[in-house]
């Protein structure tokens, strides 16, 4: 599956980022203009996300065959890469499976093990959403009775955009990602240690990565350091952005 992708920079190593779920590339817009100034940057929409093509089959061992994929089209024989969340599981199974094509690795604010379904509220909210609506306002009104966290709708809601025929409709595939959502939440099972440069960061708010995580990672990761930025929760990149830049280049830097 061809990705679409915005490029950003023409320095240095280029860095591939990974977005989580129910985002897209333009997520990390500005991140990915600051570390621009350094390395080449490739933001991607993962497959059934964004802009980039839908499919029925989602799970992390065919997205890593789309990010070894656009590494080829690429010309790219290595890259970093920066995955958040579930684009953090993704790099994951990437480094497991393509070990040879990763200078180093960022995973922020996910470990590899399966996690208990917690979007369930975000899918109804979606699936809630009246695409015959006369107004953005509109839906923004009805879904922040789902949704009250004002960040979160507005974070789901750069999925709505309006069709030619005048009716709304999500970029997303939500009905493939619900499909498969057991899966996305899953386990990263290790055929064998990853022996990448690799840096797991987290949000000092967030209870995504715990001690006991930390313990299972140093087991399958034989070069890993970690990380924790201030202030922030999950959307470690969104809600520190200089802390999380710094973490970043501060190990970019590294030999």
């Amino acid at each position: 599956m061809q990705l679409f992708f915005k490029k950003y920079g023409e320095a240095g190593n280029p860095i591939l980022i990974l977005h989580g779920l129910f985002g897209m590339s333009d997520n990390w817009h500005n991140m990915a203009r600051r570390l621009s100034l350094t390395h080449t940057v490739y933001c991607l929409d993962l497959r059934n996300h964004g802009q980039s093509p839908h499919s029925a089959l989602m799970n992390y061992k065919v997205m890593a065959d789309d990010i070894w994929e656009f590494m080829n089209l690429e010309n790219m024989n290595q890259c970093i890469i920066i995955g958040h969340s579930m684009g953090g599981k993704l790099a994951m199974e990437f480094a497991n499976k393509y070990p040879e094509k990763i200078k180093k690795l960022m995973v922020v604010d996910i470990a590899p093990k399966a996690y208990k379904p917690g979007h369930i509220i975000y899918f109804e909210a979606m699936k809630s959403i009246n695409y015959l609506a006369a107004s953005r306002k509109e839906i923004e009104d009805n879904m922040a009775q789902k949704i009250t966290d004002k960040g979160e709708m507005l974070f789901l809601l750069k999925n709505l955009y309006r069709k030619e025929n005048g009716m709304f409709g999500l970029k997303i595939n939500l009905e493939a990602i619900e499909n498969n959502y057991a899966q996305i939440i899953g386990e990263i099972l290790f055929t064998k240690p990853i022996s990448v440069p690799t840096l797991f960061i987290k949000g000092e708010k967030s209870h995504y990565i715990t001690d006991a995580d930390i313990e299972n990672i140093k087991i399958n990761f034989t070069q890993v350091s970690f990380e924790t930025i201030a202030n922030a929760g999950h959307w470690v990149h969104a809600e520190n952005f200089e802390g999380f830049l710094s973490a970043v280049n501060h190990f970019l830097q590294k030999n």
